[in-house]
């Protein structure tokens, strides 16, 4: 995937669980690729010749931003580049919520899938016909409403700025978009703001029956009011790829839940999604070497 990149740019690879081959290589590093593992203060102050951040994805929430300011080193993020491949991952968490894959999956795999008792079925549903509520409305979304729109669904969202796409139905609130979505899927950031937003109070607001969908971060939903959700019926099914503590504990009461699908903070990795990220970063290489503006200063 790096045979492309210029003769100049030394890369090394590192194990995140590695904590003394990590402080080696940042002893002279001078930009730190960042993924998932928190960049903190510790980590800033042990690369002495670090210039920037570069962040593998969107969402900068994991890396210290006051201390990196303070040190005088750039951080920068990669909007869009993973944007088609978690569109993609949000409409089969979707799909697989109503039509029950992974209960059906595991009923299958114990030989035990063709005695199913008849009102089983009765529980699962198509996205025709559907209210998909979008909590925020980016690249991901929209790149989703007509995909959505030709299965028969409708697309209404909550965000602070008005979409240009027809297809989408802007509504006023969050609690208008709960009231109204059999479907709600989260696309914002992590902030002190949202932090929890979606809560037992806002759970409660959500059609019965309805299903919610986590592509963006564990830590915009109350987990413990969520399996509260699902266990009672309220919530017909969760799809998750995030998780407030990541990894997220085999015990988390969630996974063992059937109307649950979860993967590992996955929606994101593609191979094409590294290919255009790995163009940006080397971009912001170039830029870095050559004293120029960056591409996505955060």
């Amino acid at each position: 995937m790096l045979a492309s990149a210029p003769e100049w740019l030394d890369i090394a690879f590192v194990d995140e669980s590695d904590a003394n081959a990590l402080r080696h290589e940042l002893e002279d590093a001078d930009v730190l690729l960042h993924v998932l593992t928190p960049v903190t203060a510790a980590v800033l102050k042990a690369a002495p010749r670090l210039k920037l951040v570069q962040k593998i994805g969107v969402g900068v929430n994991t890396i210290d931003l006051e201390t990196a300011r303070s040190l005088g080193i750039a951080v920068a993020n990669m909007p869009g580049c993973n944007s088609q491949a978690v569109a993609e991952h949000t409409l089969t968490l979707m799909l697989a919520s109503l039509r029950r894959l992974g209960f059906l999956d595991n009923a299958s795999r114990r030989g035990a899938g063709w005695d199913l008792p008849p009102d089983t079925y009765d529980s699962v549903s198509e996205l025709s016909g559907r209210t998909v509520g979008f909590v925020g409305y980016g690249s991901i979304p929209s790149k989703l409403t007509a995909a959505l729109a030709a299965l028969g669904a409708e697309v209404i969202y909550y965000a602070r700025h008005t979409a240009s796409d027809d297809a989408a139905r802007k509504v006023a609130s969050l609690e208008a978009l709960l009231h109204e979505a059999d479907i709600v899927s989260l696309h914002i950031p992590l902030t002190p703001e949202t932090r929890r937003l979606i809560d037992a109070t806002a759970l409660s607001a959500m059609k019965p029956g309805a299903v919610l969908i986590n592509t963006a971060r564990g830590e915009l939903i109350d987990e413990r009011a969520l399996h509260d959700a699902l266990v009672s019926g309220k919530l017909a099914a969760a799809g998750l790829d995030v998780f407030a503590t990541e990894p997220v504990a085999e015990n988390n009461p969630l996974l063992g839940l059937p109307n649950v699908i979860a993967t590992p903070h996955v929606a994101w990795l593609t191979p094409q999604t590294l290919a255009r990220s790995i163009d940006v970063l080397v971009e912001n290489c170039r830029r870095l070497k050559e004293g120029k503006a960056l591409l996505n200063q955060a």
